[in-house]
């Protein structure tokens, strides 16, 4: 079933109600409002396959390729779940994160799954200009060192390496501290999905997060946004059709034939009059 009008509805209803707090960094901002995540793929064609009662939210692509899962009930330390089924010309892979992930960052993920950006740039790019720090052993910063990018080399099970991401309490020594989420790609995700979620997790932009909202430390630094809550709303307004925009564009592109240079010359001359 598509995004409704009465969803957007009661996304607008929140959100109006509640002044809205300049939150940052982002990998302490909290959870903020799962509807980030879930009206982007609605409104891009996924469908809900669970029941509308249940705690749990299971979202299915149009092809039926991708299986996003939200379970608050879960007994793991992941409450979201992505996967992709493998196809004849690609490989599956799976991506996890967990409770406290800012919806945001994750919809930077999910966004790039309607339509694949322009050019495929360097996952690490996005982090190392926004002040993180790198290290020589495949390793990123912030700059509270609470969040924690990793990049784990090949090993004898896998010919590939894959992504960690983790924010944790500040640790003792060489100890690190209790972890407050984190986010996991195998070795099969896309390059370009990755990037986009350290992207939108390295953005020095704050989130909004109303007065009581859960922040994911009590470090992060809330201040009186600019924004009125009607921005708010706007933005995301704005950002949904964006996303069907771009889904009905993607659709449009395969959906054309595919026509090879060689066919195009041999093709028949069309026949007088």
């Amino acid at each position: 079933m598509p995004l409704s009008e009465r969803q957007l509805a009661a996304f607008a209803d929140k959100h109006t109600r509640q002044i809205p707090f300049d939150t940052s960094p982002r990998h302490l901002a909290g959870p903020g409002d799962a509807r980030h995540v879930t009206h982007g793929l609605a409104a891009a064609g996924w469908i809900a396959v669970t029941d509308p009662l249940s705690a749990e939210i299971v979202l299915l692509s149009p092809d039926l390729r991708h299986r996003l899962q939200l379970d608050p009930q879960s007994t793991t330390s992941a409450w979201w779940r992505l996967r992709a089924e493998p196809t004849d010309n690609e490989p599956g892979w799976y991506a996890e994160f967990g409770e406290l992930v800012p919806a945001e960052v994750l919809a930077g993920f999910t966004d790039a799954l309607i339509a694949s950006p322009s050019f495929q740039q360097d996952p690490w790019q996005p982090v190392t200009s926004s002040g993180w720090r790198r290290d020589s052993d495949g390793t990123a910063h912030s700059p509270d060192s609470m969040c924690h990018i990793e990049l784990r080399p090949l090993s004898e099970f896998s010919d590939r390496p894959s992504w960690h991401v983790e924010t944790r309490e500040p640790g003792h020594g060489r100890f690190p501290g209790p972890r407050i989420w984190h986010a996991h790609f195998d070795e099969r995700t896309p390059a370009h999905l990755v990037g986009s979620f350290l992207t939108a997790l390295a953005d020095r932009s704050p989130l909004q997060r109303g007065m009581y909202d859960h922040t994911g430390h009590y470090s992060a630094v809330q201040k009186s946004s600019p924004l009125r809550p009607q921005q708010v709303v706007d933005a995301h307004t704005a950002r949904i059709e964006s996303l069907r925009a771009r889904a009905r564009s993607a659709r449009r592109q395969q959906a054309k034939p595919a026509t090879t240079p060689a066919q195009a010359r041999t093709a028949p001359p069309a026949a007088r009059r």
